[in-house]
């Protein structure tokens, strides 16, 4: 009977879980079996901050433009109401950038929401 060798695979798979481990401290980059374990929780890590992540530049947003709106005497909540029923669609991204980087264009903005 002809066996079968495996070596050859085996090492291939070893060699690519070795290869995303570049870069991690300790035995982590280098020992097979701690890499396996360490690529597991990095990949898990890292599918659900890619979540987390919008769910916090999105509060962070809310923040930029609520500290804004506070300075014209308005809240967030008030303004965000008034940009819906002006039907003025302009994003929470938006609004913080222009809050941040074009602050006149922001206070058109409000005293359009406050008429």
């Amino acid at each position: 009977m002809v066996r079968v060798k495996r070596g050859k695979i085996a090492h291939k798979r070893r060699k690519a879980v070795l290869k995303h481990t570049k870069g991690f401290r300790w035995g982590r980059k280098s020992k097979y079996k701690a890499a396996k374990e360490a690529l597991l929780h990095a990949w898990k890590y890292a599918y659900r901050d890619r979540r987390t992540k919008k769910r916090d530049f999105r509060r962070l947003w809310q923040t930029q433009i609520n500290a804004a709106c506070r300075q014209h005497g308005l809240s967030y909540s008030k303004f965000i109401h008034g940009l819906k029923q002006k039907k003025i669609e302009l994003d929470r991204k938006i609004l913080a950038q222009l809050a941040r980087e074009k602050p006149k264009i922001f206070a058109k903005i409000i005293e359009t929401v406050k008429k």
